[in-house]
């Protein structure tokens, strides 16, 4: 089984993890943007996120390259204010100018079978993603994969039907597609998560320990300690 490689990168304050993100999403997006002439990214929900992509605003880019994706959503009305989409298109998207064919929110309005199944579609034949955005739970989930739930890995998208933070349906990426990407990159900002990155860093197998990119995650850690 392929063993999940991890660069662990600290920083002092919230305000410089921030900043470090944006600047390694800019460089990711430049470096596949020479590369392979577009940029395919994949968001995570979160205030951590939230900040980054507020400052992403500003970015020096060409806009009309990048294809954005997520890691997960809840079945949730497109208009209700949980949606990641939504947050992300009021923080972010609606200030910058991606074409909106080029934007793929998970159509969770459609509960998580039929939404799971249509992000499937959207997927299907894209190879690997240029960037994934994860965060990890006290509890050690990523995206809406969480401790003690079996998971189709066979599949790019599953439904989820009952993670244990409300909403209980939700549509998540598995972990054999978050691990299809360039770059992997965990934001890891709150003192809460300890004993997740406690457990990640002994060897527990967490939801998160099971992203296997083949250059290895970067994890973006403020507020936790990682010393060996």
């Amino acid at each position: 089984m392929q063993t999940q490689i991890i660069h662990w990168q600290h920083y002092t304050n919230i305000s410089s993890l921030q900043h470090a993100a944006r600047d390694a999403i800019v460089q990711s997006a430049a470096q596949a943007i020479a590369k392979r002439g577009r940029f395919l990214i994949v968001l995570a929900g979160g205030t951590t996120p939230r900040a980054i992509y507020h400052l992403l605003r500003e970015a020096q880019t060409d806009w009309s390259k990048w294809h954005i994706y997520y890691n997960d959503d809840r079945c949730l009305p497109r208009d209700h204010a949980d949606r990641n989409s939504l947050m992300v298109e009021q923080i972010w998207l609606s200030h910058v100018s991606i074409p909106r064919q080029q934007i793929h929110d998970i159509p969770t309005e459609l509960g998580p079978v039929e939404g799971a199944a249509a992000y499937n579609k959207t997927l299907s034949g894209l190879g690997d993603f240029d960037l994934v955005i994860l965060g990890v739970g006290e509890d050690g989930h990523t995206a809406s994969l969480f401790p003690g739930m079996t998971w189709d890995d066979t599949a790019d998208v599953i439904p989820v039907f009952d993670a244990p933070k409300p909403p209980a349906e939700r549509v998540s990426m598995s972990a054999h597609r978050l691990s299809a990407a360039h770059k992997v990159l965990f934001l890891v900002s709150d003192a809460s998560k300890q004993q997740a990155v406690d457990d990640w860093r002994a060897g527990v197998a967490i939801p998160a320990s099971a992203i296997k990119p083949e250059n290895g995650v970067d994890v973006y850690c403020c507020e936790v300690n990682i010393a060996a």
